[in-house]
């Protein structure tokens, strides 16, 4: 399965997802961010690959449907309600990630 983790900057939270769930059961991960100045901007690319998009908030899912409607039409987009309160690879932040994240991979 190939998943999407999208946060705003592409810094931290979609950061610390990509690296902590890169292999896991084969999945291949990927990650970007919404905003103009994010380390990695999401693409039509990236939409267009991803079997699975998971967003930090809910801004960011309205983000991808505004300006990607025609891209995510039919996909899976997964809310994980994960606040900016977090540095990359932060304790908490991964185990909120794992939490969250892993219901979704046993489907």
């Amino acid at each position: 399965m190939k998943l999407l983790f999208v946060c705003s900057q592409n810094r931290w939270r979609s950061l610390t997802a990509e690296k902590i769930f890169q292999g896991i059961d084969g999945h291949e991960v990927r990650s970007a961010g919404t905003e103009d100045h994010a380390r990695i901007k999401i693409s039509e690319g990236h939409l267009g690959w991803a079997d699975v998009i998971f967003v930090m908030e809910k801004k960011h899912v309205r983000r991808i449907q505004d300006k990607f409607r025609d891209c995510v039409r039919g996909k899976k987009i997964i809310c994980l309600n994960i606040a900016d309160d977090y540095k990359y690879m932060d304790e908490d932040l991964i185990g909120l990630l794992e939490s969250s994240v892993s219901e979704y991979l046993l489907e």
